[in-house]
């Protein structure tokens, strides 16, 4: 009998463990080809905001030795177009959709929350208040544990499905910023969004990114994600979704034994757009090998004694 690999977020019901990371797989679309889609988890779309944002300007992606730095700035079409032009063609998929959402104020996220709460196939929203790449809101919002609080809870308000909250690993104390999204109502956290990174061009002598900073992803960044994931684990009762630097089944295992019990694959979908899916596999051929029936048996199992 084949292990499961069942997980649950609130009330909803996953097939598996295995999500992508927002600003790392587009609106789901892009990847159709690559890949059936019904076999994930889910997947989160790139963060959408009230209006169309264009981003920051080139360059905006630099590859480092440890991983990639991006200063993309929430590039999107917008809410009401995502729902007219991508949302129908998602219709069909067996899978969940998550919309990661984003606003410099907070009546930007209730708008989208309260659009979204109409569309049947978005699953949950994952809230953006770690962005680091962005002159208001994102991060600034991640840092102050009052404004996650009422954030959290004015989005409880219009949003009638699970309300995720994703967490910056840029603050002093993150476990402090996850209880008062908990205390907010939010229905689990992600954790962790990029870490603030620069550059330099030794010819030009600038930094290479327009934006100066950006985010740090990919494998330099995996040990903080697991331990961040641990200290939270500790000192929340809803459910984490870990995410950051997981390139291999083995990582992904290390974030569900930290006390995650969904990850999220995000840089690593650039380098193999399938990469989900074989760590999936993996996932499953470890269960497996070890002869543990549930996937479920193994979230937090590094905090036993």
């Amino acid at each position: 009998m084949a292990s499961s690999l069942v997980v649950k977020l609130g009330n909803l019901i996953f097939k598996n463990p295995v999500l992508t990371a927002s600003g790392t797989f587009g609106y789901g679309l892009e990847y159709k080809k690559y890949m059936d889609l019904n076999k994930l988890g889910g997947f989160i779309v790139k963060g959408l905001s009230v209006k169309e944002k264009l981003g920051n300007k080139p360059p905006r992606i630099v590859e480092t030795p440890c991983g990639m730095l991006n200063a993309i700035g929430l590039q999107n079409i917008g809410v009401d177009r995502f729902i007219e032009e991508k949302l129908p063609k998602l219709e069909n998929l067996n899978t969940h959709v998550i919309a990661n959402i984003y606003g410099s104020e907070v009546s930007e996220f209730v708008e989208i929350a309260e659009k979204l709460d109409k569309e049947p196939k978005i699953s949950a929203i994952e809230v953006n208040v770690s962005c680091p790449n962005v002159s208001a809101g994102g991060a600034l919002f991640g840092k102050d544990p009052d404004m996650v609080f009422v954030l959290t809870a004015s989005i409880k308000k219009v949003f009638s499905r699970p309300v995720i909250v994703k967490l910056t690993p840029n603050v002093e104390d993150i476990a402090f910023i996850a209880q008062a999204a908990e205390k907010g109502g939010a229905d689990a956290v992600s954790l962790i969004n990029t870490i603030t990174g620069m550059v330099i061009d030794t010819k030009t002598k600038k930094p290479l990114l327009a934006n100066k900073t950006g985010g740090l992803s990919g494998p330099a960044i995996y040990p903080v994600g697991v331990r961040m994931v641990y200290e939270v684990y500790e000192k929340v009762k809803i459910p984490i979704i870990g995410v950051g630097g997981i390139y291999s089944s083995d990582i992904a295992l290390q974030y569900i034994m930290a006390g995650a019990t969904l990850i999220q694959v995000g840089t690593a979908n650039f380098i193999d757009p399938a990469i989900s899916l074989e760590i999936l596999k993996g996932i499953g051929e470890y269960l497996e090998s070890e002869g543990i029936e549930s996937i479920s048996k193994l979230i937090g199992i590094a905090h036993a004694d």
